[in-house]
Protein backbone atom coordinates (compact mmCIF):
# COMPACT_ATOMS: atom_id res chain seq x y z
CA UNK A 1 0.00 0.00 0.00
CA UNK A 2 1.12 3.47 -0.91
CA UNK A 3 1.63 6.29 1.59
CA UNK A 4 0.52 9.42 -0.37
CA UNK A 5 0.89 13.18 1.54
CA UNK A 6 -1.48 15.73 0.64
CA UNK A 7 -0.43 19.42 1.61
CA UNK A 8 -2.65 22.48 1.18
CA UNK A 9 -3.64 25.16 3.30
CA UNK A 10 -7.48 24.54 2.61
CA UNK A 11 -9.73 21.70 4.25
CA UNK A 12 -11.88 21.58 1.11
CA UNK A 13 -9.28 20.80 -1.10
CA UNK A 14 -7.32 18.44 1.04
CA UNK A 15 -10.95 16.66 1.18
CA UNK A 16 -11.79 16.44 -2.64
CA UNK A 17 -8.31 15.09 -3.22
CA UNK A 18 -9.27 12.23 -0.77
CA UNK A 19 -12.13 12.23 -2.26
CA UNK A 20 -10.76 11.60 -5.59
CA UNK A 21 -7.53 9.16 -3.88
CA UNK A 22 -9.43 7.12 -1.45
CA UNK A 23 -10.86 4.73 -4.05
CA UNK A 24 -7.08 3.53 -5.14
CA UNK A 25 -6.58 1.88 -1.57
CA UNK A 26 -3.82 4.56 -1.36
CA UNK A 27 -2.96 4.95 2.52
CA UNK A 28 -3.57 9.12 2.72
CA UNK A 29 -1.97 11.38 5.04
CA UNK A 30 -2.70 15.00 5.51
CA UNK A 31 -1.23 18.95 6.30
CA UNK A 32 -1.89 22.32 6.04
CA UNK A 33 1.12 24.04 6.11
CA UNK A 34 4.81 23.27 3.90
CA UNK A 35 6.52 22.81 7.68
CA UNK A 36 3.80 20.34 8.46
CA UNK A 37 4.28 18.53 5.14
CA UNK A 38 8.17 18.48 6.02
CA UNK A 39 7.79 16.84 9.21
CA UNK A 40 4.84 13.97 8.11
CA UNK A 41 7.84 12.80 5.44
CA UNK A 42 10.83 12.98 8.11
CA UNK A 43 8.57 11.06 10.28
CA UNK A 44 6.65 8.99 7.49
CA UNK A 45 7.61 6.46 5.12
CA UNK A 46 5.71 8.57 2.23
CA UNK A 47 5.88 7.53 -1.32
CA UNK A 48 4.23 10.72 -2.77
CA UNK A 49 3.75 13.90 -1.73
CA UNK A 50 1.06 16.22 -3.52
CA UNK A 51 2.09 19.97 -2.08
CA UNK A 52 0.57 23.27 -2.59
CA UNK A 53 2.64 26.17 -3.30
CA UNK A 54 0.79 29.08 -1.61
CA UNK A 55 0.38 28.29 1.75
CA UNK A 56 1.34 29.83 5.38
CA UNK A 57 3.98 28.97 7.46
CA UNK A 58 6.12 27.57 4.69
CA UNK A 59 5.24 27.60 1.12
CA UNK A 60 5.42 24.69 -0.99
CA UNK A 61 8.67 25.70 -2.95
CA UNK A 62 10.20 26.22 0.11
CA UNK A 63 9.06 22.72 1.66
CA UNK A 64 10.08 21.15 -1.63
CA UNK A 65 13.56 22.68 -1.12
CA UNK A 66 13.61 21.01 2.69
CA UNK A 67 12.03 17.56 1.87
CA UNK A 68 14.26 16.92 -1.20
CA UNK A 69 17.29 17.31 1.81
CA UNK A 70 16.11 13.86 2.82
CA UNK A 71 13.25 12.38 0.66
CA UNK A 72 13.13 11.77 -3.27
CA UNK A 73 9.60 10.42 -3.07
CA UNK A 74 7.98 11.92 -6.04
CA UNK A 75 6.33 16.09 -5.45
CA UNK A 76 3.61 16.64 -7.27
CA UNK A 77 2.87 20.64 -6.49
CA UNK A 78 -0.62 21.89 -6.63
CA UNK A 79 -0.93 25.35 -8.37
CA UNK A 80 -2.98 28.40 -9.54
CA UNK A 81 -2.98 28.75 -13.25
CA UNK A 82 -1.27 32.31 -12.56
CA UNK A 83 1.68 30.80 -11.22
CA UNK A 84 4.16 30.06 -13.93
CA UNK A 85 6.93 31.12 -12.12
CA UNK A 86 6.29 28.79 -9.37
CA UNK A 87 5.90 26.00 -11.23
CA UNK A 88 9.47 26.63 -13.09
CA UNK A 89 10.82 27.15 -9.28
CA UNK A 90 9.30 24.17 -8.07
CA UNK A 91 10.98 21.85 -10.68
CA UNK A 92 14.23 23.48 -9.90
CA UNK A 93 13.79 23.18 -6.46
CA UNK A 94 13.16 18.94 -7.03
CA UNK A 95 9.33 18.92 -7.61
CA UNK A 96 8.15 16.20 -10.34
CA UNK A 97 5.36 17.30 -11.73
CA UNK A 98 2.63 19.79 -11.23
CA UNK A 99 -1.19 19.69 -11.20
CA UNK A 100 -2.95 23.16 -12.01
CA UNK A 101 -6.19 23.61 -10.27
CA UNK A 102 -9.08 23.43 -10.44
CA UNK A 103 -8.13 19.55 -10.37
CA UNK A 104 -9.87 17.60 -13.05
CA UNK A 105 -10.49 14.10 -10.89
CA UNK A 106 -8.21 12.19 -14.08
CA UNK A 107 -5.97 13.91 -14.27
CA UNK A 108 -4.84 13.58 -10.67
CA UNK A 109 -5.53 10.15 -10.89
CA UNK A 110 -3.23 9.44 -13.77
CA UNK A 111 -0.38 11.80 -12.48
CA UNK A 112 -0.26 10.22 -9.42
CA UNK A 113 -0.62 6.42 -10.61
CA UNK A 114 2.44 7.62 -13.30
CA UNK A 115 4.92 8.97 -10.44
CA UNK A 116 4.57 5.83 -8.29
CA UNK A 117 4.84 3.25 -10.58
CA UNK A 118 7.96 5.06 -11.61
CA UNK A 119 9.19 5.57 -7.75
CA UNK A 120 8.35 2.01 -7.22
CA UNK A 121 10.53 0.79 -10.35
CA UNK A 122 13.23 2.72 -9.18
CA UNK A 123 12.68 1.44 -5.44
CA UNK A 124 12.82 -1.67 -6.45
CA UNK A 125 9.06 -2.98 -5.30
CA UNK A 126 9.23 -5.33 -8.25
CA UNK A 127 10.76 -8.08 -8.92
CA UNK A 128 13.21 -8.64 -11.62
CA UNK A 129 14.86 -12.06 -12.98
CA UNK A 130 18.25 -10.75 -13.67
CA UNK A 131 20.47 -7.82 -12.89
CA UNK A 132 20.55 -4.88 -15.97
CA UNK A 133 24.13 -3.10 -15.68
CA UNK A 134 24.86 -0.24 -18.22
CA UNK A 135 28.26 1.68 -18.10
CA UNK A 136 28.82 4.47 -20.08
CA UNK A 137 32.98 5.81 -19.68
CA UNK A 138 32.12 6.25 -15.62
CA UNK A 139 28.79 6.01 -15.34
CA UNK A 140 27.31 3.14 -14.27
CA UNK A 141 23.41 2.01 -14.26
CA UNK A 142 22.28 -0.74 -11.71
CA UNK A 143 18.72 -1.64 -12.77
CA UNK A 144 18.91 -4.20 -10.39
CA UNK A 145 19.27 -2.05 -7.60
CA UNK A 146 18.16 1.09 -9.21
CA UNK A 147 21.57 2.49 -8.32
CA UNK A 148 24.09 4.47 -10.31
CA UNK A 149 27.49 5.71 -9.32
CA UNK A 150 29.32 8.31 -11.43
CA UNK A 151 33.00 6.93 -11.10
CA UNK A 152 32.81 4.97 -7.98
CA UNK A 153 30.70 7.27 -6.34
CA UNK A 154 27.27 6.82 -5.30
CA UNK A 155 24.67 9.43 -6.76
CA UNK A 156 21.32 9.55 -5.62
CA UNK A 157 18.65 10.54 -8.29
CA UNK A 158 14.71 11.07 -8.05
CA UNK A 159 12.38 8.70 -9.56
CA UNK A 160 12.10 11.04 -13.09
CA UNK A 161 15.62 11.76 -12.96
CA UNK A 162 16.52 8.11 -12.92
CA UNK A 163 13.81 7.38 -15.87
CA UNK A 164 15.44 10.08 -17.76
CA UNK A 165 18.91 8.99 -17.37
CA UNK A 166 18.03 5.11 -17.88
CA UNK A 167 16.39 5.94 -21.50
CA UNK A 168 19.43 7.77 -22.53
CA UNK A 169 22.02 5.55 -21.46
CA UNK A 170 20.37 2.89 -23.08
CA UNK A 171 20.28 4.52 -26.60
CA UNK A 172 23.97 6.09 -26.43
CA UNK A 173 24.07 8.17 -29.40
CA UNK A 174 20.39 8.61 -29.90
CA UNK A 175 18.69 12.44 -30.12
CA UNK A 176 15.87 13.07 -27.83
CA UNK A 177 13.14 15.84 -28.16
CA UNK A 178 11.93 17.66 -25.33
CA UNK A 179 8.71 16.15 -26.40
CA UNK A 180 9.94 12.25 -27.53
CA UNK A 181 11.56 12.76 -24.00
CA UNK A 182 9.09 13.62 -22.27
CA UNK A 183 6.33 11.30 -23.96
CA UNK A 184 8.64 8.07 -23.15
CA UNK A 185 9.15 9.02 -19.15
CA UNK A 186 5.95 10.68 -18.44
CA UNK A 187 3.77 8.01 -20.41
CA UNK A 188 1.67 10.59 -21.61
CA UNK A 189 1.25 13.34 -24.24
CA UNK A 190 3.28 16.31 -23.93
CA UNK A 191 0.85 18.74 -23.82
CA UNK A 192 2.72 21.95 -23.04
CA UNK A 193 4.69 20.31 -20.16
CA UNK A 194 8.22 19.66 -22.08
CA UNK A 195 9.97 22.57 -19.99
CA UNK A 196 9.83 19.92 -17.45
CA UNK A 197 12.82 18.07 -19.54
CA UNK A 198 15.21 20.76 -19.61
CA UNK A 199 14.81 20.98 -15.67
CA UNK A 200 15.90 17.59 -14.90
CA UNK A 201 18.06 17.60 -17.17
CA UNK A 202 19.85 20.16 -15.90
CA UNK A 203 19.29 18.48 -12.62
CA UNK A 204 21.16 15.56 -14.14
CA UNK A 205 23.74 17.34 -15.09
CA UNK A 206 24.77 18.46 -12.08
CA UNK A 207 24.62 15.03 -10.27
CA UNK A 208 26.79 13.23 -12.63
CA UNK A 209 28.91 15.89 -14.78
CA UNK A 210 32.32 17.26 -13.50
CA UNK A 211 31.62 20.51 -14.66
CA UNK A 212 27.62 20.93 -15.50
CA UNK A 213 28.29 23.93 -17.74
CA UNK A 214 30.69 21.91 -19.85
CA UNK A 215 29.01 18.72 -20.05
CA UNK A 216 30.63 15.30 -20.84
CA UNK A 217 27.65 12.99 -20.81
CA UNK A 218 24.68 14.53 -21.18
CA UNK A 219 25.17 16.81 -24.92
CA UNK A 220 22.24 19.02 -26.32
CA UNK A 221 21.88 18.86 -29.84
CA UNK A 222 21.13 22.03 -30.66
CA UNK A 223 17.44 22.33 -32.39
CA UNK A 224 16.81 18.57 -32.12
CA UNK A 225 17.02 17.64 -28.27
CA UNK A 226 19.29 15.55 -25.93
CA UNK A 227 21.59 12.68 -26.18
CA UNK A 228 23.78 10.35 -24.19
CA UNK A 229 27.54 10.62 -25.14
CA UNK A 230 30.38 8.08 -24.82
CA UNK A 231 30.08 4.19 -25.33
CA UNK A 232 29.56 0.98 -23.31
Amino acid sequence: MYNVLICDDQPDIVNALKIYLAPEGYNLFEAFTGKEAVEVVKNNDIHLILLDVMMPVMDGITATGQIRKFSNAPIILLTAKSETEDKVLGLNMGADDYITKPFVPMEVLARVRSQLRRYAFLGGTQEHEAASTISIDGITLDDRTKSVTVDGQDVSLTPTEYAILKLLMENPGKVYSTKKLYEAVWREAALGSEGAVAVHIRHLREKIEINPSEPRYLKVVWGQGYKMEGGR
